[in-house]
């Protein structure tokens, strides 16, 4: 059986948390997402998570309170997931509802009262999440840019 342990990162995380990052959001250039990373660690209203499997990293979870509006909710600060990953090996285990829920405390500690989260339209298995971890659509949207 797999000894697992979900824990808040630090600044010694930070190479870990990058590489499990760059696995999240594709594209990034590693030196720009550590160094992004970094800084939202200095924060006190962001927190990451890591999820270790026997030892190793295979997991982890960004969130942060939001003070500007957030589609549908009424307060603020608000907790939100910056962004969820567990490596495919150890998904469909619980894993990712962990991550989750260690957001959620982190956020309701901070004296939030309701958390947030988003994805894209296409990303069927991040709507899935969400729906079963016990989000509620808020709306959809479709984003615009133009250059001058």
């Amino acid at each position: 059986m797999e000894k697992t342990v979900i824990r808040q990162a630090t600044e010694q995380d930070i190479e870990a948390l990058t590489e499990m990052g760059l696995l999240l959001f594709e594209g990034n250039l590693r030196e720009e997402l550590k160094a992004e990373f970094q800084e939202a660690m200095r924060e006190p209203d962001t927190a990451f998570f890591l999820l270790e499997t026997d030892g190793k990293v295979s997991g982890f979870a960004q969130c942060q309170l939001r003070r500007d509006y957030v589609e549908g909710t009424q307060s603020s600060p608000v907790g939100y997931l910056e962004g969820i990953y567990v490596k495919p090996k150890y998904r469909r285990h619980g894993y990712a509802a962990k991550l989750l829920s260690a957001c959620e405390n982190f956020a309701a500690e901070k004296g939030c009262t309701e958390f947030a989260s988003d994805c894209e339209l296409h990303n069927a298995q991040s709507l899935l999440f969400h729906l079963g971890a016990g989000f509620k659509e808020a709306n959809r949207i479709i984003c615009f840019t133009k250059k001058l």
